[in-house]
């Protein structure tokens, strides 16, 4: 890999539950929310392969033996491996939210636990923005449906022709009909920088949403955001093989869009990856105040069982891509008299809903690597800075008093990190139940 080494990160951070979720399962609150135990009567996302780009898969954890295939790696130094070992838990955390068997109540439970996992493994700690290409293109090639990458990599550390290079695998993973998701960051509260790949264009940009369906404060907010997942308090794997872990990130937001993919694809197993995109962007829950996309949760909170459960949404033209046929009426639009800074909003075309182009941003403040940067800057420029982070914090706060339109989660908000849950010998496998709608559920 040639180019250096850059601040390639994993987007999720990892705390310890609530005490007040006795079990693993009780604390995965999503699965209420989404009704999965009523869409896994339908759909499990058998059939269906999600590469994860990640820190690779540790395939002898207990909820995901079995489940992962053998893929490849691509860091530096590991040339041959599969990817099927991980001292790094990142990959192996977000695959289980994606497939994990759920065998016992202190195991987590994917949203599509019929799925399995191709780890391409192109980090560990930092990474190289090359290796992000590379996996892209391997799993391209692959017979993986979705592409789930829960990594970022800062703008400022990503140059021109590290962009070029990973929008061309892209755009090849999409013309070999790959439906490709990544989280947008976790710099929302703070620098709200870019991040990539999510900004790329083609790829589907997942911010966080919390426990009342509000989006994250720390949730990266900008047009790059097409759609939001649940990505606070989420159990997910951790320290040990049997530790596991309460967190939050986009990192989550993203395996569990992915998951959604997966149940619907499953579903339809004929339609295209555009297809499957445009159902989901249809149907997600849309923000009740402002312009749609929303720079905060792009169309809103994805919703597979609007498909799965009341069979709706359209699904379109199957060899058109809606985030890319926005971009190129953008482009467009450029060329012809708009200006050429103007930020590209994902308006899918024919998508239902309001729509609207995303509010440029208001300020442009300095880049933040790894959570702190020395910035010398004259008096009045700092004071204009301070000015325009006041503007930004005054919209998250407005934004954040907004709820879109899906029924309120089971919990009330999130709650202070507590010790992780306590180590339990694993049970036998249990079929899904069916069960009712949560309580005020759409």
């Amino acid at each position: 890999m040639a180019s250096a080494l850059s601040s390639l990160l994993a987007v999720g951070g990892v705390g310890a539950p609530s005490a007040h979720a006795g079990t693993v399962r009780e604390g995965q609150w999503y699965l209420e929310t989404m009704q999965a135990e009523r869409m896994w009567e339908k759909t499990t996302g058998k059939g269906i392969t999600v590469a994860v780009l990640d820190t690779g898969v540790r395939a002898s954890q207990p909820e995901l033996r079995g489940k992962v295939l053998p893929g490849k790696s691509y860091v530096l130094g590991e040339e041959g491996k599969d990817g099927r070992e991980a001292d790094d838990l990142h990959g192996t955390a977000m695959s289980a939210l994606i497939a994990g068997s759920g065998q016992s109540d202190m195991q987590v439970r994917g949203l599509a636990p019929g799925a399995h996992i191709l780890p391409v493994k192109v980090m560990s700690g930092l990474g190289d923005t090359a290796a992000i290409a590379d996996g892209i293109r391997y799993a391209a090639d692959s017979d993986a449906r979705i592409i789930s990458m829960s990594i970022v990599s800062a703008a400022a550390s990503v140059d021109d022709k590290q962009k070029a290079q990973i929008q061309r695998a892209v755009d090849y993973a999409i013309e070999r009909g790959k439906l490709l998701f990544a989280g947008v960051g976790n710099e929302g509260d703070r620098t709200n920088a870019v991040e990539y790949p999510a900004a790329i264009r083609g790829v589907v940009g997942v911010g966080a949403v919390d426990t009342r369906l509000q989006a994250g404060k720390f949730s990266t907010h900008g047009p790059q955001t097409a759609l939001s997942a649940p990505g606070v308090d989420i159990p997910t794997v951790c320290g040990g093989k049997t530790g596991y872990c309460r967190s939050r990130g986009t990192s989550q937001a993203t395996a569990l869009a992915s998951a959604s993919a997966a149940l619907v694809w499953s579903l339809h197993p004929k339609w295209t990856g555009n297809q499957v995109l445009r159902v989901l962007l249809d149907t997600a829950g849309r923000p009740p105040h402002g312009k749609v996309p929303s720079e905060y949760v792009g169309y809103g909170m994805i919703r597979p069982r609007e498909n799965v459960l009341e069979n709706k949404g359209d699904p379109g033209p199957p060899d058109v891509n809606p985030l890319v046929a926005a971009a190129e009426k953008t482009d467009k639009s450029s060329a012809k008299g708009a200006s050429p800074t103007a930020p590209v909003t994902h308006e899918p075309a024919g998508v239902n809903g309001k729509k609207g182009k995303a509010k440029g941003k208001d300020d442009n403040l300095p880049w933040f690597i790894g959570g702190a940067v020395a910035v010398v800057v004259p008096g009045a420029v700092l004071v204009a800075l301070m000015v325009r982070r006041a503007r930004r914090k005054a919209r998250v706060r407005r934004q954040q008093a907004q709820q879109p339109t899906v029924a309120a989660g089971p919990y009330g908000g999130t709650a202070p990190m507590d010790p992780p849950y306590p180590q339990q010998p694993p049970q036998p496998p249990m079929p899904p139940q069916g069960g009712g709608r949560p309580p005020g559920g759409s």
